[in-house]
């Protein structure tokens, strides 16, 4: 069974859907937790849930898009626990306000890129210098099925994406020396109350429902895969992308 214990771990995302999944997988597994989250309500209730469980968590409000704050939740992280081993940077996603490149609006654009790529550019930034003075660590970034493999009307969620499955290889090459593992998972389409949502939304992507080989997935599923990346039994993996998404990627028919 893979193990955690000792080990810090920072979520962002983690108030809700898969991100919650994560945390509490993660605590079950021996890590303590930090919960890195805009929603102060959901993410005192993760915070609770794995406290009830008997795990160790701490949530702390961070919107990651602001670099002071993400700079605060991290010092708050070492001076809890003195150390960050893992880097999970899930928070994200697309919205029904996406489309075409002539159709997105500008400001739609900018709050998926402020959130999806720089987000995650911006929790590395920050967090990889505690790693490397630990020794090393792992992160864990959370792209999509949309950057392996192009679908109708999601185009700044796709720019986004694609963004951040190149800055995990390249990060992947920049910090080897420094025993820091960096790899992504793309999930496909996962049961979470916003992807629900979506798929009532926007009728042409219920269709992508039928190539998902093995049905939608749960939050679990793409939780497990990240703790799968950020525990030592994948001490020789880096700069992969794994697709969590029921065979869509490779099978599935287009969107």
């Amino acid at each position: 069974m893979t193990n955690l214990t000792g080990k810090t771990a920072f979520i962002t995302g983690a108030g809700i859907g898969i991100g919650r999944a994560a945390a509490l997988l993660f605590a079950e597994r021996g890590a303590r937790v930090i919960i890195a989250d805009v929603d102060t309500n959901n993410g005192g209730e993760t915070e609770a849930l794995i406290r009830d469980a008997g795990g160790d968590a701490l949530f702390i409000p961070t919107d990651v898009s602001d670099e002071a704050s993400v700079q605060q939740a991290l010092d708050l992280t070492m001076a809890r626990h003195g150390r960050l081993d893992i880097l999970y940077n899930n928070a994200g996603g697309s919205s029904s306000r996406d489309g075409k490149v002539t159709d997105v609006s500008i400001d739609e654009f900018w709050r998926t890129m402020r959130v999806d790529l720089f987000g995650t550019f911006l929790c590395c930034r920050l967090a990889i210098p505690h790693m490397i003075a630990d020794g090393g660590g792992a992160i864990v970034n959370t792209t999509s099925t949309v950057a392996l493999r192009g679908i109708a009307n999601t185009d700044a969620y796709t720019c986004a994406k694609g963004g951040v499955l190149a800055l995990t290889q390249s990060m992947a090459v920049n910090y080897a020396d420094d025993n820091i593992r960096v790899n992504a998972i793309a999930p496909g389409g996962i049961r979470t109350e916003r992807v629900l949502k979506k798929l009532e939304a926007v009728p042409h992507l219920a269709q992508g429902k039928s190539g998902h080989l093995l049905g939608l997935g749960t939050s679990r599923d793409p939780a497990a895969a990240a703790l799968f990346l950020a525990s030592d039994d994948a001490a020789y993996i880096t700069g992969i992308v794994l697709a969590v998404d029921g065979g869509w990627t490779t099978v599935g028919p287009a969107i």
